[in-house]
């Protein structure tokens, strides 16, 4: 936030009288969350290296009055933040992870920046409440599974709900991700000089080259649901050697994880007609957990819409408009088929710029991204405390 700036606040005044404890306790810790905010922002930290991330926000939680344990389950850079003895477990849930090369493109520092301070707004609530509030963190949900791993540990089985903000380029009160298999594909051919021994070789990058025409043609009898979409990482080093080693990164998604498998493995046949046409051996090797389709609770999302609407947000109940950041893969899928869960999308008005792009990283620091930061803390906090009391 650059000076002269006026911070943001949860106008408690205009709130019902309810709520002006929760807007109060948010608002008094508003400067240190937009600053936790600014600083992962300006410290990224890729998939399974998220050290300091976890660290800062865990030192916040703990300043705050949470026993934290990290590492937590078998992850290194995840941790849970615990207060209250209740016995109503209600968790918010943090991501921390950065996009590789173009640092925090999918705004993870806002996310955790509102779950603390969703977390930290429940303090003083926690034993009118008969409640056990939670903060976990979780790790590279950019391709890596945390939640996944963290829910084999049985991380979420106790709690009655969980609930996390996103942002996004508008609002949007359901989720509605696709289903993902993340794979690498590796081909290994034979090497040999391009011109003087070409008969000798064994050209791993043409059988990539087949795949994805393979993969082109297979898309018009893909269901309008399915998403099939890759980089090739390596293919070779040099002009005037037959390549014998060639891998890429794929992505194959699908409404829900039944029509993941079925179409998965129609992409895998054109991997394999590859390998086939060139003379190559293959390997397929998944590098992540499956993500699931998510499932939202119904009554959690109609609290949350209502308190949003009290700071001036319309999250689209109806879902007139559809198809944009709201589609995109999650973990926290998984994590909503085991205990009641919400993933609400918050506009940072960065239009044109969309999820995944530099200037989407740029805007996650915006006075429009701080303001996502303290009204998602106020909201997540709200929206537990009414569904506790209901």
């Amino acid at each position: 936030m650059s000076a002269g700036e006026r911070l943001h606040q949860i106008p408690e005044g205009e709130l019902p009288a309810a709520r002006r404890q929760t807007a109060r306790a948010v608002n008094a810790i508003g400067k240190e969350l937009v600053g936790l905010s600014h600083g992962l922002h300006a410290a990224p930290e890729i998939r399974w290296q998220e050290f300091r991330s976890a660290e800062r926000i865990s030192e916040m939680l703990r300043e705050l009055g949470f026993q934290i344990e990290m590492p937590f389950g078998k992850l290194d850079t995840a941790f849970r933040a615990r207060l209250g003895t209740g016995s109503r477990h209600v968790g918010f849930i943090a991501e921390y992870d950065a996009l590789e090369g173009i640092g925090h493109a999918c705004g993870h520092n806002i996310i955790a920046a509102a779950a603390v301070g969703a977390a930290a707004a429940l303090r003083d609530l926690a034993g009118e409440l008969d409640a056990t509030v939670e903060l976990i963190g979780t790790p590279a949900e950019e391709g890596g599974g945390g939640k996944i791993h963290l829910i084999e540990d049985g991380a979420f089985d106790h709690l009655e709900a969980a609930l996390m903000v996103h942002p996004g380029p508008a609002n949007s009160l359901y989720a509605r991700p696709f289903a993902v298999a993340h794979f690498d594909v590796v081909y290994t051919g034979f090497a040999a000089h391009a011109a003087a021994y070409p008969h000798l070789g064994t050209n791993a990058a043409d059988a990539m080259t087949v795949a994805q025409v393979a993969i082109g043609l297979l898309r018009q009898q893909l269901p309008a649901s399915t998403r099939v979409h890759g980089i090739v990482r390596e293919a070779g080093s040099a002009p005037n050697v037959i390549p014998d080693h060639c891998r890429g990164s794929w992505y194959v998604r699908a409404a829900d994880l039944d029509e993941l498998e079925a179409t998965f493995e129609r992409v895998r046949g054109c991997f394999e007609a590859g390998a086939l046409a060139a003379g190559a051996s293959m390997e397929v090797v998944e590098t992540s957990p499956r993500y699931s389709e998510f499932r939202n609770d119904a009554e959690l999302a109609d609290l949350f819409a209502v308190n949003a609407q009290t700071v001036g947000r319309d999250m689209d109940r109806e879902e007139s408009v559809g198809g944009g950041m709201n589609t995109a893969s999650t973990d926290m899928g998984n994590v909503s088929l085991v205990t009641r869960a919400i993933h609400p999308y918050l506009s940072i008005d960065s239009l044109p710029a969309v999820n995944h792009q530099k200037e989407f990283a740029q805007a996650a620091v915006s006075p429009a991204a701080d303001r996502a930061v303290i009204e998602g803390a106020y909201l997540l906090a709200a929206t537990v405390e009414d569904f506790l009391r209901s």
